[in-house]
């Protein structure tokens, strides 16, 4: 037997997936139990009706998806499949969704997928039975098809149990032991079961397992409706289980598959009917298992009408059985992966559906066994993504029944998000609603995108329309904003934007491992530095200002760098870290004019001798006291303003009075997206992320290799000379084509590459579009196209950056 104890709760398509991965990689001391019997358990993937769609708007989630694919494509129980490769269709019955599948193809060939757009005629030749007059065409993707999620459950036992994995059935959990913050053990009724490492992978349960540690998941079990029709004289004398293509109707909310001379029916438009994992019974209570309940008759009916429409042929068929089933929702959509931060030991791979089983097992299996996860950009599924906000039941809740109802919605990347809001607001949050600004949501906080108060600004300037789908949650005010922040000076609100403080003895060392920089330097230093992990990929991207001896506060971009930064402080206690956010607010003060609005106000020297770019200091504006820092994500002189919440409004006000005079104003997050385009800054989390390094992304100026030791450095210097593909800015001359990210990037018909931040740039007059390109291809002058919907639009690698290369509107 090798490696540490490991008991995973849950022998389902991922619990067995863990199993079968985590033993192939030498950890064999590895026990599953689950409260059912082996291997149809009675949880969801007992019913599942096994339909993987690999398109996904997220990277992640279909590299996931394509790994179960080629995994279940591979496994056999006494030789029958576990997949059946019988393709995927979607079909659009409007418009606007046969644009949808037009975007959704341009995702598939982002990321690598085989795909089709079919015309109406070619989507019946696949699926015969769809009525030619519904559809105006569709998307068809060879390589998806059938899960036989039992029947993988089963293959994927046996391999783990041939390397000597336990599998317990009809094993209750009734606890979690633990001991000084960390597991020792599972308790089940049949006794306990000593554990290095626990893992949750009991699905619609999970919530249930994880409270038991202390742990809350945001999940919600939800009731989806699948039917079965009885034989469709169309299709008598099938004798396989299925030669159609599965198939998707999105537009009504519906799915379809073959089952022999029937077929089975998928609905997601019927009322949310969420269900507590406390609620749901045991497997010896449940009539048929514990994840189905009964099928509402009446929900169904406007599935069965619009099926009769769609696919005349069951015009002569029945409806004969169906179920309520359970399905694990998310707020977000995403998997719940990862450690808890409380109890070490205790992990979760929770919210899976079939679709992406095997891509987790696999994806936890490495991060359990090497620490990383080197096959999966994991950031959008780590359960320590969420502000403490996003934890409460009122919100869980709300966000999970709203992910249900638009599962198949045609949702555009600024979509806003629904009740509840207001959750957080700035302390300038009244006097932006008095400006009519208009609000998005980021991390629970309000942040405006423009100001209607500002339409008066567009007069008289040249600010083009984009096309109409980037026209969406966009104004012309967005363009006279930015240009307006070059000419003369504007205020944004950066309140959103999470903020940390480390303290202690052992501060400057701390950061010193754990960033790329170099950190230990003079009292008001501010550093922009990397975070990786041991692979050398980019974790988050940081600034780091000290402001006393043993105080630093950190730029921050999420909860996910909270977690980082507390997982690997030191147990000595000479280190503490605490998220500032909620106490604090930021405005920035960014233009041409915004030293003849600081300096007035200000008896501290605020000339550029005075405070030099990247450097931070403590000063009073009028009454309020601030901490400045001299950066600047917009590419124009200014500082960054902190104060604390009580004081933001007065703040506000008194640079508000001093920059009107001066034609200054206030502007919003759309503004700030195109001017860090022109001046080519990156975003983590859309242009680079965990599978990433600094010289691929163009942020190799961050890493001091001459520096002590610091995480991810031995990696760095195996990767620094091998740089096939780079972070590319791309330039388009039509100013309607303004693309939004994820598109595909083509050299001839070869898509190469796809887009990750994408505006207009209102100083330099042309689109901007930031590309993942091989690095061959990543030389300026390059001419390429985007795959944007069904057009192709023409694109040139240009120089970066595109607004003041030599930084003296920074500097200055």
């Amino acid at each position: 037997m090798a490696g540490p104890r490991v008991v995973i709760i849950g022998a389902g398509v991922v619990g067995a997936a863990l199993a079968d991965e985590i033993s192939a990689r030498g950890w064999t001391e590895v026990t599953v139990v689950d409260q059912g019997p082996l291997p149809a358990t009675g949880g969801s993937s007992s019913h599942a009706p096994g339909l993987v769609f690999q398109t996904n708007a997220s990277k992640t989630m279909t590299e996931l998806a394509r790994y179960t694919v080629e995994k279940f494509s591979s496994l056999e129980v006494d030789g029958k499949p576990c997949f059946l490769q019988v393709g995927g269709l979607e079909v659009a019955t409007s418009p606007e969704r046969l644009a949808e599948i037009q975007r959704r193809h341009g995702w598939l060939a982002s990321w690598g997928i085989d795909s089709r757009l079919l015309n109406a005629d070619e989507c019946v030749e696949r699926h015969p039975l769809v009525d030619r007059d519904k559809i105006l065409g569709g998307l068809f993707v060879p390589t998806d098809g059938l899960a036989k999620a039992v029947l993988a459950v089963e293959a994927q036992i046996r391999r783990a149990t041939e390397r000597g994995v336990r599998f317990l059935a009809r094993h209750e959990v009734l606890d979690i032991r633990q001991s000084e913050g960390r597991v020792t053990g599972v308790v089940t009724d049949h006794g306990e079961i000593d554990a290095d490492i626990v893992v949750c992978c009991a699905g619609i349960w999970g919530p249930k397992i994880a409270r038991m540690v202390g742990m809350n998941l945001p999940l919600t079990p939800l009731a989806h409706q699948l039917a079965w029709t009885g034989p469709v004289p169309a299709l008598a004398g099938q004798t396989e289980e299925a030669v159609r293509p599965i198939l998707r109707h999105q537009d009504a909310d519906l799915y379809y598959r073959d089952r022999y001379d029937g077929i089975g029916i998928g609905y997601y438009g019927h009322r949310p009917m969420p269900v507590s994992a406390d609620d749901i019974l045991s497997v010896d209570e449940a009539e048929e298992m514990p994840s189905v309940l009964k099928f509402t008759e009446e929900d169904f009916e406007p599935a069965w009408t619009e099926t009769q429409s769609l696919l005349p042929a069951t015009q002569e068929a029945k409806v004969e059985e169906g179920i309520n089933g359970l399905f694990s929702f998310t707020t977000d959509g995403y998997p719940l992966l990862g450690e808890s931060p409380q109890v070490k030991g205790f992990w979760v791979a929770e919210a899976v559906w079939v679709t992406h089983s095997a891509g987790v097992g696999r994806a936890v299996a490495e991060w359990l066994v090497d620490g990383y996860c080197s096959s999966f950009d994991l950031h959008e599924c780590d359960v320590n993504r969420f502000e403490p906000h996003q934890l409460s039941p009122e919100y869980v809740l709300a966000r999970d029944c709203q992910n249900f109802v638009e599962v198949y919605d045609i949702l555009h990347p600024l979509q806003p998000s629904g009740d509840p809001r207001p959750i957080r607001t700035s302390p300038f949050y009244a006097r932006q609603q008095a400006h009519g600004a208009f609000f998005l949501e980021a991390n629970g906080w309000e942040r405006p995108q423009w100001y209607e108060a500002n339409a008066p600004l567009v007069e008289g300037r040249n600010i083009p329309t984009p096309n109409d789908w980037a026209a969406r949650y966009w104004s012309p005010i967005v363009g006279a904003e930015a240009q307006a922040t070059r000419e003369s000076v504007a205020l944004y609100d950066m309140t959103a934007l999470k903020r940390l403080e480390v303290t202690g003895p052992g501060a400057a060392a701390f950061l010193e491992r754990l960033c790329t920089g170099k950190i230990d330097k003079s009292v008001g230093s501010v550093t922009y530095t990397l975070l990786l992990d041991h692979d050398g990929g980019i974790r988050s991207d940081v600034t780091v200002a000290r402001l006393a001896r043993d105080r630093f506060q950190v730029g921050a971009n999420g909860n996910l760098d909270l977690d980082w930064f507390s997982r690997h402080l030191p147990a000595d206690g000479t280190v503490q870290v605490r998220d500032i956010t909620a106490g604090t607010c930021c405005i920035g003060l960014w233009g041409p004019l915004a030293r003849e609005v600081l300096q007035p106000l200000a008896e501290e020297d605020f000339s550029n001798e005075g405070l030099k770019y990247f450097r931070a200091k403590h000063a009073y504006i009028g009454a309020v006291p601030v901490t400045a820092m001299r950066l600047s994500y917009v590419g124009e002189l200014g500082w960054e303003l902190y104060t604390t919440a009580d004081q933001g409004l007065k703040l506000w006000d008194t640079l508000w009075a001093a920059a009107q005079p001066l034609g200054g104003v206030i502007a919003g997050r759309d503004a700030f997206n195109s001017l860090r385009l022109e001046k080519g800054y990156r975003s983590f989390g859309t242009d680079m992320t965990y599978e990433h390094d600094p010289y691929e992304a163009g942020v190799g100026f961050a890493v001091k290799l001459d520096k002590d030791d610091f995480i991810g450095k031995a990696a760095l210097q195996r990767r620094k000379a091998d740089v096939r593909r780079r972070l590319t800015c791309l330039t388009i001359d039509d100013p309607r084509a303004v693309v939004l990210g994820k598109e595909p990037v083509y050299d001839g018909e070869h898509a190469v590459g796809y887009v990750t931040s994408a505006a207009y740039g209102y100083t330099v007059g042309k689109g901007i579009a930031y590309a993942w390109l091989p690095a061959g291809l990543a030389e300026p002058g390059t001419r390429l196209h985007i795959g944007y919907f069904d057009q192709r639009i023409e694109a040139v690698v240009a120089e970066e950056p595109l607004f003041d290369p030599t930084m003296s509107r920074l500097r200055g």
